[in-house]
């Protein structure tokens, strides 16, 4: 580890292997705000989202039981992504090493499962875990000591997947005119139903198994928290929850079947066609979604199944629209919209590219 890295006080590795990856993060003690108390605060613009946490509860079994179905329905096909983009990466990235810089917390576990498949490729590969804040952009002191220590050439963003893009419209706006950056900003996901990532392994709204769980697969560390005080962005670390723990079981899963695939064809960016046609159906159903709802604000439409899940668990949903309530993939979501007595409607086709979709409700 570098010096100006190891001088960062730190969460350190979370619940990971030391070298898994290093959270540029640090510790914090907050009080939790209740989830409609947060939510009145952020609609009514008193606070953002960023500077409150709410109490994260434990899976209940029906939870874990669900995440157990995703991993193993689609246990395999997160392993072959995961083979896809390590061998796009190692074809893109022509220096020495490669810098994966996951963003916390959707982007750990791909993160950790790329430096372990790039590794096995022979690569030199360090990861890192920093925060990036919607409005508010990246974590700029996390982000200035990565390229102290390594330098900028290879630095590759990742996420877990993307919904409306506004992450990577962040990115974007965060190193607008940095020159040390290209202009499109390496941004590797595994499911992007939005065209916005530089790479990603599909299109398609899937429900990726470490999407269903929040701080129990992700290193027991919170979603990020904006510093009061300045310097690295924070977060607590949940040791409430280390019972449940599943993070370092996760990734020697996923990885296990990797190493057992047989030959994988590296992810390929999209044509400027098919980004076209992606962006655009997404953008439909999102305008369409904000005027049949009356929304001006679309932070309050959430696409994309990881994402309607997120907000049934951490906001106050008003509706929930899915495209077949049969689908495997959406049954967890299901299941916390009867425990949160949240309106669901199946609208088909409706949906264009996107499975599933919750509407935040209006604090007004």
């Amino acid at each position: 580890m570098t010096e100006a890295i190891a001088e960062l006080k730190t969460v350190g590795s979370g619940s990971y292997l030391q070298d898994d990856v290093h959270f540029l993060l640090q510790p914090v003690q907050m009080e939790v705000t209740d989830v409609a108390e947060k939510e009145r605060l952020i609609q009514t613009k008193q606070k953002h989202y960023s500077e409150m946490i709410s109490f994260e509860s434990a899976p209940t079994d029906v939870h874990k039981a669900l995440y157990q179905r995703a991993l193993a329905q689609n246990g395999v096909r997160m392993a072959s992504d995961v083979q896809a983009l390590a061998l796009a990466l190692n074809e893109a990235c022509t220096g020495p090493s490669i810098v994966l810089v996951s963003f916390v917390r959707a982007g750990l576990p791909l993160g950790v499962l790329l430096r372990r498949a790039l590794i096995d490729m022979g690569r030199e590969a360090h990861h890192y875990g920093i925060s990036i804040v919607r409005d508010r952009g990246i974590d700029i002191v996390a982000l200035e000591a990565i390229i102290q220590a390594h330098g900028a050439d290879n630095i590759v963003f990742v996420d877990g997947w993307t919904g409306k893009g506004a992450i990577s419209g962040e990115i974007q706006h965060s190193l607008k005119g940095d020159a040390r950056f290209p202009q499109e900003p390496r941004l590797v996901v595994l499911a992007d139903p939005c065209g916005r990532a530089w790479l990603s392994a599909s299109a398609e709204d899937w429900v990726i198994p470490s999407g269903i769980l929040g701080a129990t697969v992700s290193g027991l560390v919170s979603r990020s928290i904006w510093p009061a005080n300045g310097g690295l962005h924070g977060c607590v670390v949940y040791d409430h929850l280390t019972e449940h723990d599943v993070t370092r079981d996760f990734i020697e899963h996923i990885d296990q079947q990797r190493e057992a695939l047989g030959p994988v064809h590296p992810a390929k960016p999209w044509t400027a066609t098919e980004r076209s046609e992606l962006q655009a159906a997404a953008t439909q159903v999102v305008e369409s979604l904000a005027a049949r709802f009356d929304i001006s604000n679309l932070n309050r439409v959430k696409p994309g199944i990881a994402e309607a899940t997120r907000a049934v668990l951490r906001r106050v949903p008003d509706h929930v629209l899915v495209r077949d309530r049969n689908d495997s993939d959406v049954q967890l979501l299901l299941h916390l919209t009867e425990g949160a007595g949240v309106c669901v409607e199946e609208v088909g086709a409706a949906l264009g590219p996107y499975r599933a979709v919750t509407i935040i409700r209006s604090a007004s």
